[in-house]
């Protein structure tokens, strides 16, 4: 190998591990797939122009990921979350997001009556909720939106920085 190759190859492969992107988990693929599903749930079990603020309006879909993202969170619980939305996708052969209003609700409502379907729902309603209700920083309750909703306030002393780096 000449010199001038060998440089060249050494810098490369010396600086390869601060040049790589940030490459994507199997879970954050997996859950970039099934977003759309997510999203579609939230916003019609916390639908815009109710007396809570939306799923939508409070990002609440992005909580959620970074909610079950982070490492202290449950792997059973992810996993559950992810495989409900695929049972859903499959149960609706991959048509839920493009359905109306009230067929969304006649599949969830199916769905509910199955016990995967409730505990999953269950889990996607305390979930969400806990998006709405969060203490602003986490990135969902926007202005203290879902708060003001119930009369309520978060507790104190509240968080000065996030629980999750970005």
């Amino acid at each position: 190998m000449k010199r001038r190759k060998f440089l060249i190859l050494g810098s490369i492969f010396g600086l390869s591990p601060y040049m790589q992107a940030k490459e994507m988990s199997d879970f954050e693929k997996t859950f970039k797939k099934l977003e759309p599903t997510l999203s579609a749930v939230q916003a019609h079990l916390f639908p815009e122009g109710s007396k809570i603020p939306s799923a939508k309006s409070m990002n609440v879909t992005q909580f959620l990921f970074e909610t079950i993202m982070h490492k202290s969170f449950d792997r059973d619980i992810k996993a559950f979350v992810l495989e409900g939305a695929k049972e859903l996708e499959k149960r609706e052969k991959g048509r839920f997001v493009s359905l109306s209003k009230e067929e969304k609700e006649k599949a969830l409502r199916a769905y509910e009556a199955t016990e995967y379907g409730s505990s999953w729902l269950s889990r996607m309603i305390t979930l969400s909720m806990e998006g709405l209700f969060s203490d602003p920083i986490y990135g969902s309750n926007i202005q203290e939106e879902g708060w003001k909703s119930i009369s309520s306030y978060g507790g104190f002393p509240r968080p000065k920085t996030r629980y999750i780096e970005l």
